[in-house]
């Protein structure tokens, strides 16, 4: 049975217990999460396209900032 310690309380528990019987901490290599992160490519994608999303908006904020900042030397 491979066992390795918790991170948390560093009692040892099964690498495929969800949890630490401990002190409760999940195991971060069996969780939901860290499984579709490194395994479901439209997880991935999901998570890119929100990147690209916020960059896009991100650039656009900064345009029109610099616009404005045009503008404001042009009248002054």
């Amino acid at each position: 049975m491979n066992q390795k310690k918790c991170p948390q309380c560093k009692n040892l528990i099964s690498v495929t217990a969800p949890t630490c019987l401990h002190c409760g901490r999940p195991n971060k290599f069996v969780t939901n999460k860290y499984v579709k992160s490194k395994w479901n490519k439209d997880f991935k994608k999901k998570k890119l396209n929100n990147f690209k999303s916020l960059f896009s908006a991100k650039i656009l904020f900064i345009y029109i900032f610099i616009f404005i900042i045009f503008l404001i030397i042009l009248y002054k």
